[in-house]
């Protein structure tokens, strides 16, 4: 099922899990408002493909994931993506685009390993951070 212009719910729900990953309604109407308002019209502007690597998640595929119990994936509010320049990618959203949260993941000061961005129907912090695994834990830096 198409979700926007260059996006399907297949790629909105891939996990390599194994474990079952249906969205319900509320999930994929707020993955289409995520397609709508940042997926989409970022792609448009980088002029490639982008690949989610993490959209929705279920309970069990977001507890494989080792992620936190009020991540936006669970409601399909986010996604983790990937092209061919991370960095590019990340500061277009950051320039351009309304979001709850962008966060450069991993990776170095140049590149971040991927890129996660959510987005709400309503109350968008504008939140930007960067991951870093310090001494072995991830640790969150508002930039």
């Amino acid at each position: 099922m198409k979700i926007g212009k260059h996006f399907t719910l297949d790629e909105l729900t891939v996990t390599h899990s194994g474990l079952l990953n249906v969205p319900n309604k509320a999930s994929i109407d707020a993955l289409t408002l995520l397609v709508n308002n940042v997926l989409d019209p970022v792609r448009e502007m980088l002029g490639e493909p982008i690949i989610i690597n993490s959209g929705y998640r279920s309970l069990r595929v977001n507890k494989a994931a080792g992620g936190v119990a009020t991540s936006q994936h669970l409601s399909g509010e986010a996604a983790d993506m990937d092209c061919s320049d991370n960095a590019k990618l990340f500061h277009l959203i950051r320039d351009h685009f309304v979001f709850d949260q962008l966060i450069w993941e991993g990776g170095d000061d140049k590149q971040p390993a991927w890129v996660h961005v959510s987005y709400k129907l309503q109350g968008n912090r504008g939140e930007v951070k960067q991951m870093k695994v310090i001494k072995g834990k991830k640790t969150y830096i508002r930039l």
